[in-house]
């Protein structure tokens, strides 16, 4: 359900101990919107109950990424958008930390929604405001719209059931549906990020005509709490804090924005990267290397305590996931299942955990690994009516076998693996030639996985190793980052190492994810190229769900049939985040349900950077 290009809010999460179908009320104005239940903060509610309200402003906070911008525009589908843009650029609505699906009024200060679900309507807060001073208007709202639908793929999949959007009002804008009783749309609407017609149809300093439909570098207008402040192309950007903000004393703003500045510097190389880290040159690092976690953070901070090492479980507690290995079905040699089955069988993951993740790891199995509502098992109930349904559309084995992986783990296990693998590959018309395995044409069967993480490569020399013994040719390209982002956008490979982030609420999004119509569209997220009937027809039913116990009934059955499918050879995943952290800064008591709040509700600590050293001031 979560979908935006610029905020990297935690994806939500509630224990499933009875469902909950509360819905917004429709044809009234509301403060709030939540697809699960009532919101928990009432009309008029001061601020969230996970800030200090009286935390202090000021400091900086400095942060390091990996790779280069090259355009403040945040709604091209080219182009590598610089980080922090977020910090700009408002929505119509925003989450909260500690409720699942739940969000409240921001740019807009109230929503209705209509009695049949076809249409949404949202009522500008009169009292926000762009930098230059002007009112953040409806028809900012429809502009914007206007331009994501026309500029990128992703948001025209994301919001493929919008018909119209139109002011209807003073301050009011309603986008209308082609469908009733789409329970998501509205709540999705609500993330819509909202840019300035004025300033983008007007001319920058030199007289020159600006364009909505270009990469730009001139320093962007927005509503939000920062703005930029300097940069230094694909290197460095520092926000900061707008001191006239319309929305500081907004009750969803109270205790947040806690930091003067924001600073990011980038970084080409994972291991400079990290090296910067240590020097002190940035303050936050999150941690997505087992060894590293395991034997890097040896060195004299934080043996001294000046740097700080933590796990936050709050992190994943709404936050599901696929990662794996991805083939391009695009490529003619993945269009047989057998082949992609065959490469699951040769990938040791047992032997990897036990000697490069120190077993911190778990093999995923689900597409919705780590939410309660991953598929487990054979079919049963309301799952197994839905897919009687689309039975002719689906394979059979979803009615009968239960996914499971391979297990390798040992010499005797992976010899067993390989020779399934081998006689899947065998059935789809490939033959052992001496230590090559070729197609009908003598043609070795050659893989090119296409990659951008050097820390990756031992995961990947893992399968690259074991498909050799089958004679099957692997090869692994590393490339820079925007060349990596190119390729990606494009289709431009045989396969990568990447993964879809699911939420609490899965819906719109996994028509990108894995539907027919996004299939052709460069720079969406179908990096599978996945087209077929019976996915497009249980994503149809699951955005149309009335209610929360059908739609996770959907989910159990769309998730079946993917897993059905191999179009992914699954990897691992966490259940909590590993961070460290110059000790600077200080935070609430108690942290929000699912998220660690940095940087957003923490804040500079001025006794804890003195005994740490004052970077950052």
């Amino acid at each position: 359900m979560k979908f935006s290009a610029l905020l990297s809010s935690g994806l939500l999460l509630l224990g499933l101990a009875a469902p909950v179908v509360a819905q917004t009320p429709t044809g009234v104005w509301v403060h709030a919107d939540s697809l699960t239940e009532a919101p928990k903060y009432a009309e008029g509610f001061s601020h969230f109950d996970y800030v200090n309200p009286d935390a202090p402003k000021g400091g900086t906070v400095r942060l390091g990424t990996r790779g280069g911008f090259d355009t403040f525009n945040p709604i091209l589908p080219k182009g590598t958008p610089a980080a922090g843009l977020g910090l700009i650029y408002e929505t119509l609505m925003t989450s909260s930390m500690d409720e699942v699906n739940t969000a409240y009024g921001m740019l807009a200060e109230a929503m209705k929604v209509a009695d049949d679900y076809g249409a949404v309507t949202f009522r500008m807060d009169p009292d926000a405001r762009w930098h230059d001073g002007e009112p953040v208007t409806a028809e900012d709202v429809v502009w914007s719209f206007e331009k994501v639908i026309e500029l990128s793929p992703t948001y025209t999949q994301y919001y493929a059931n919008v018909t119209s959007a139109e002011v209807t009002a003073p301050s009011e804008v309603t986008f209308t549906f082609d469908m009733t009783g789409n329970r998501e749309l509205p709540h999705i609407l609500g993330q819509l990020i909202v840019l300035p017609q004025h300033w983008w149809e007007g001319t920058d300093a030199n007289g020159k005509q600006r364009n909505i439909g270009e990469s730009t570098l001139e320093p962007p207008l927005g509503s939000g709490p920062y703005r930029l402040a300097s940069f230094d192309a694909g290197r460095t950007i520092t926000y900061e804090r707008v001191e006239d903000y319309w929305g500081a004393d907004h009750p969803t703003q109270i205790g947040t924005n806690n930091f003067d500045k924001f600073a990011y510097e980038y970084f080409l190389d994972e291991a400079v990267w990290f090296e910067a880290f240590k020097g002190d040159q940035f303050d936050w690092w999150s941690e997505y290397t087992a060894r590293r976690w395991a034997t890097g953070f040896d060195f004299p901070a934080v043996a001294e305590g000046r740097v700080v090492r933590e796990e936050f479980p709050e992190d994943y507690n709404g936050r599901g996931e696929m990662t794996g290995f991805i083939p391009n079905l695009r490529r003619d040699k993945f269009d047989d299942q057998r082949v992609r089955r065959a490469i699951n069988h040769a990938f040791d993951f047992e032997e990897l955990n036990a000697t490069v993740f120190y077993n911190q790891y778990a093999r995923i199995d689900s597409y919705f690994f780590g939410l309660p509502f991953a598929s487990k098992g054979i079919p049963e109930g309301e799952t197994l009516d839905i897919l009687e349904g689309v039975r002719e559309l689906v394979p059979e084995t979803v009615f009968t076998t239960a996914y499971t992986n391979p297990v390798n783990g040992d010499p005797t296990k992976l010899r067993e693996n390989l020779r399934a693998a081998l006689n899947l590959l065998t059935e789809a018309g490939y033959t052992l030639n001496g230590t090559q395995l070729v197609d009908a044409n003598g043609t070795q069967l050659s893989i090119e996985l296409l990659m951008h993480q050097p820390t990756l490569e031992p995961i990947a020399a893992n399968l690259q190793r074991n498909l050799a013994q089958i004679g099957v040719d692997l090869q692994i390209r590393v490339v820079d980052t925007p060349q990596y982002i190119n390729r990606l956008r494009s289709f431009d490979f045989d396969m990568i190492y990447a993964s879809w982030a699911q939420s609490f609420s899965p819906g719109n999004e996994q028509r990108d994810f894995f539907g027919s119509g996004s299939v052709d569209d460069p720079g969406s997220r179908n990096y599978a190229g996945i087209s077929d009937p019976g996915i497009d027809a249980l994503i149809d039913q699951l955005v149309a769900a009335e209610d929360r116990d059908t739609q996770l009934a959907i989910i159990g059955a769309l998730d079946r049939v993917l897993l059905a499918h191999d179009y992914v050879i699954p990897g691992y995943a966490l259940l909590y985040s590993r961070t460290a952290r110059w000790d600077r800064f200080s935070r609430p008591d108690t942290l929000p349900e699912f998220s660690n709040g940095f940087p957003t509700i923490w804040w500079w600590d001025e006794a804890k950077a003195a005994k740490t050293g004052g970077a950052g001031r």
